[in-house]
């Protein structure tokens, strides 16, 4: 699974005001509702809140990848998203997180469930992409950037 798969240039957005992990959740909500018909942004902002209440999705390194399924959901769904300043999104390593990767997954899909989170992660392993990503202040240069990798 390639990120060309998952993404869309409108659905990666640089050097937003992210103020907090709720407001941020929001955010991705709304990014996935305007693109998907099928998901209402209140329902992808309860599953993802879910999914947060379970164990925080905020990695290292100023990373997070939150992410849930839906059974409205007909096929995964990603989002790529830097923020103009670190918030408080529960890390693992209590840093502030500015780069976010949100994935909807539908119900039932397990395996490329973890699939992609895997390869997300990994990916996010590379010191030199996250530098470059969080260096872009455009939208379509985010998405691009993201793809070539």
């Amino acid at each position: 699974m390639n990120l060309e798969e998952l993404l869309t240039p409108e659905r990666c957005r640089a050097k937003v005001t992210g103020v907090s992990k709720k407001r941020v959740l929001n955010t991705l909500s709304d990014i996935v509702a305007a693109e998907c018909p099928q998901l209402e942004s209140d329902e992808v902002f309860a599953a993802l809140l879910a999914r947060e209440q379970l164990g925080t999705t905020g990695l290292s390194n100023g990373i997070a990848i939150p992410h849930c399924r839906l059974a409205q959901c007909d096929r995964v769904i990603g989002v790529l998203m830097t923020l103009d300043q670190g918030i408080d999104f529960d890390a693992i390593d209590a840093e502030p997180v500015d780069l976010v990767f949100a994935l909807i997954v539908p119900e039932g899909r397990d395996d490329e469930h973890v699939q992609a989170l895997g390869e997300i992660a990994s990916l996010f392993q590379d010191d030199d992409l996250c530098f470059t990503l969080r260096q872009t202040f455009d939208d379509e240069d985010l998405y691009n950037i993201a793809i070539m990798t």
